[in-house]
């Protein structure tokens, strides 16, 4: 088990370190569910309240906060607690699942594949034709990369994962399990005959940059022609559909339950909250936000906030929210 006295620990976050403790510290928690041996963290005055009854031997503090660690006990500033928290968390990360050989016997490789330096690739995985992977990339048993796929440098691709053909995946990315990159988008037409329905092929593929990472159970649809790209540096939460033919900018931001349908456009730093959901060949321009549960019909400006169903500013549909709550008091 890590452990580390709060000097360690301060020098780690380079703080401002406030009374002192003996005690080893063997991780993090939350407030209420600390105890003697651990850290926690207080971001604001709504729960520095129960700093005095917590039994964590020390907590990270942001620095505006007035706070008195009592004693034997510790508490360190910090300009942005969640931050430093995070580097905490990676201080006591566990080690990742152990490969007990680097390519194991019941993977498939297909003979035109390039594995580059360093690859890890579990039970059941299954490579095919003309695919490449780069150096140090790591795939999880039962994971499958389709034919001309090109993996880059150090992704990390967890169990149940489908990567579909012709799929182009940057460097450094993470996703998680059961994710679907490269399925068919889906597009559908009423026959002639009006009889049926007929399958619009989807022949082109998705791109996607790097440090990008994607949570479980979610859905990345290639394009019809052309490309479904996702920009560097994107974060995407569990079950969120990305449908084909959209184009999300550097370093967005997609919640638990949200879809875009076809040829959306999202700008660069754009944050859609959980459940929201995206009307096809819509933009999203750079900063905006969409507000969780949120339906997007129109085109969003820059560094605009929306929210509701259908979404407008924001402003005006909390007013507009506000005035119906009096209504409905008045009766």
């Amino acid at each position: 088990m890590k452990s580390y006295t709060i000097n360690e620990i301060n020098n780690f976050l380079t703080g401002e370190l406030i009374g002192n403790t003996d005690q080893l510290i063997v991780g993090p928690e939350e407030l209420k569910k600390a105890n003697k041996s651990q850290i926690t963290f207080i971001g604001s005055t709504k729960y520095a309240k129960f700093w005095e009854e917590s039994k964590a031997c020390a907590a990270l503090v942001n620095q505006d906060l007035n706070i008195e660690p009592g004693d034997g006990r510790a508490i360190i500033k910090v300009k942005n607690v969640d931050l430093a928290m995070a580097k905490i968390l990676e201080l006591f990360n566990p080690p990742a699942p152990v490969f007990i050989t680097e390519i194991h016997p019941s993977a498939v490789i297909h003979e035109t594949a390039e594995i580059g330096e360093g690859c890890k690739i579990g039970a059941n995985c299954y490579i095919g034709k003309d695919v490449t992977l780069g150096n140090d990339v790591i795939l999880y048993p039962n994971v499958c990369v389709f034919d001309e796929t090109v993996i880059g440098d150090k992704t990390i691709v967890w169990s149940g994962t489908i990567i579909r053909e012709r799929c182009i995946i940057g460097s450094n990315c993470i996703f998680h399990t059961n994710v679907s990159i490269g399925a068919d988008g889906f597009g559908f037409r009423p026959s002639d005959d009006g009889r049926g329905l007929v399958k619009i092929p989807q022949i082109g593929n998705v791109i996607i940059g790097h440090y990008v990472e994607i949570g479980a159970n979610s859905c990345v649809d290639r394009a019809k022609f052309s490309s479904t790209i996702i920009g560097d540096g994107c974060k995407i939460d569990n079950l969120v559909q990305i449908a084909h033919n959209s184009v999300m900018g550097r370093f967005c931001i997609m919640a638990g339950h949200s879809g875009l349908a076809g040829s959306v456009t999202l700008g660069d730093g754009v944050m859609i909250g959980g459940s929201a959901s995206i009307k096809d060949h819509t933009s999203i321009n750079s900063g905006a936000t969409v507000g969780a549960g949120s339906g997007v019909m129109n085109d969003v400006a820059a560094g605009k906030t929306v929210l509701g169903y259908p979404a407008q500013d924001a402003r005006d549909m909390l007013r507009e929210w506000a005035s119906i709550r009096k209504i409905v008091k008045n009766k």
